[in-house]
């Protein structure tokens, strides 16, 4: 499910965006992606770095979250990002009245104590899924096939920003652009619902109607790189 319609404003995305800058979180510039693309902006949740600048990151995604309305039983965290992010915003849904089960997994197995990846709350019901921001949906399948084996289904997703760009894949060692972004495919191809706090297009309408003159100066560049990778 879509939470964000363009030129629709939404003031929960428009106060989220300002809050990313201001922390340092959502910078613009010149920056490379993963995917090899010279991007005007760079958004590094790592750096949602003490404890007010997490506290506040869950806040938005909670009231997201309860807007998207979403069914779930539990949420989870992949590692190793979404680990932090999913003990934060299940205590801000415990301190909003909706007190869930979480999990996380580990990168590797231990053979001691209670053993496996899986950390927290048993997987069941259906799982949401608490991620930072989606390249290509490779994390996410992985996550997916994790709830899955076992016994439980995945419910959805939520993320802080959708960029709102064209995913890529390797196709005989060559990286291409896909017709989909990351988003869109775990929605289409995966059968799940995505809910972001903000999105490309809000950060757009930051830069042309709230930022300050040296912040809006970056707009035609963020405008250009939308027009070339958006979807």
């Amino acid at each position: 499910m879509s939470n964000t319609v363009e030129n629709t404003p939404d003031r929960l995305a428009e106060d989220f965006v300002a809050f990313a800058v201001e922390a340092g979180v959502l910078r613009l510039g010149s920056f490379t992606t993963k995917a090899g693309r010279n991007s005007p902006y760079f958004f590094n949740a790592g750096l949602f770095d003490t404890g007010a600048k997490l506290k506040r990151l869950a806040q938005f995604y909670a009231r997201r979250i309860i807007d998207s309305g979403l069914r779930f039983d539990m949420l989870f965290g992949p590692a190793y990002k979404g680990i932090p992010l999913v003990a934060a915003v299940s205590m801000e849904l415990a301190s909003l009245g909706h007190d869930y089960p979480w999990a996380y997994n580990r990168k590797e197995a231990k053979d001691h104590g209670e053993g496996g990846t899986l950390v927290g709350a048993p997987l069941q019901g259906r799982v949401l899924i608490i991620d930072d921001v989606m390249s290509a949906g490779t994390a996410a399948r992985e996550s997916i096939a994790l709830i899955q084996s076992a016994g439980a289904t995945a419910g959805g997703v939520a993320i802080a920003l959708d960029r709102q760009e064209m995913a890529t894949e390797v196709v005989d060692g060559v990286v291409r652009d896909t017709p989909h972004s990351a988003v869109q495919y775990v929605r289409e191809q995966l059968g799940m619902d995505v809910c972001a706090i903000a999105t490309l297009a809000d950060l757009l309408g930051f830069l042309s109607t709230q930022a300050s003159p040296e912040l809006a100066a970056h707009l035609p560049q963020v405008q250009a790189y939308r027009d070339r990778y958006g979807v």
